[in-house]
């Protein structure tokens, strides 16, 4: 029988450990060596051909043992590496996409405030840009807000106006004292945006835009409020 390293087997029992001692490794490819080349092994080796033969199959086994256990850590830190891995990397794009986000609500903030101040302005330079008249039709009245109203909220100021007032910038509520275009309550909180606001419609759209752009940031997010809610 040839004398065969063992090197890198396990012993598997205390009885394979007593018979053959320390088992130091395999040779590569458990390739056989010959006499002399056994002979030139370090004292630490024990030879497959010096386990008795009934334990020779429980050292082998114990080896394969030894080596799948090795071979199922190494799996295990591989996959555990991906999986941090791969955790950097979804909190990564987690991150950006939040970032990305704060941007484009910082961007639609700005722009919002620029369209508020912009109709503010334009507001205040058309409201006194009107002959004050002893009275106004209906249709007067709205050629007004339509020159001081964007032209795309204009529609959604109507719809206000309409529900409000109907047009009527002397309308009073009976029951309320809720006065003019847009039923101010008090009716004082008109002399915000000029002190003709009894008798002047543009003094009121002045300041029915400056309220709905303020309150709701526009004239049609004032519109959507009042639907859900028949008040704004």
């Amino acid at each position: 029988m040839s004398r065969i390293s063992v090197r890198g087997f396990a012993v598997a029992s205390a009885t394979a450990v007593t018979a053959v001692g320390s088992v130091v490794g395999v040779a590569s490819g458990s390739v056989a060596q010959s006499n002399d080349d056994a002979e030139a092994t370090a004292a630490g080796t024990t030879l497959l051909a010096d386990i008795p033969m009934g334990e020779q199959a429980q050292v082998q086994t114990a080896s394969l043992t030894q080596q799948a256990d090795v071979q199922a850590i190494a799996a295990d830190a591989s996959a555990k590496k991906d999986a941090e891995e791969a955790a950097r990397k979804a909190a990564a794009e987690t991150a950006v996409a939040k970032q990305e986000k704060a941007k484009k609500a910082a961007a639609d903030a700005k722009k919002r405030e620029a369209a508020k101040e912009a109709a503010s302005r334009d507001a205040e330079r058309d409201a006194t840009s009107f002959a004050v008249q002893s009275s106004y039709s209906t249709g007067q009245i709205q050629a007004m807000a339509r020159q001081m109203v964007p032209s795309g909220q204009f529609q959604c100021f109507s719809n206000i106006v309409n529900h409000e007032s109907s047009w009527n910038y002397q309308a009073v509520n009976a029951s309320s004292g809720a006065y003019g275009l847009f039923q101010a309550l008090p009716a004082g909180k008109y002399a915000s945006a000029g002190a003709d606001w009894r008798t002047n419609p543009a003094t009121q759209i002045k300041w029915g835009l400056g309220y709905m752009n303020n309150r709701y940031g526009s004239p049609c997010e004032a519109w959507g409020f009042w639907q859900a809610n028949h008040w704004y």
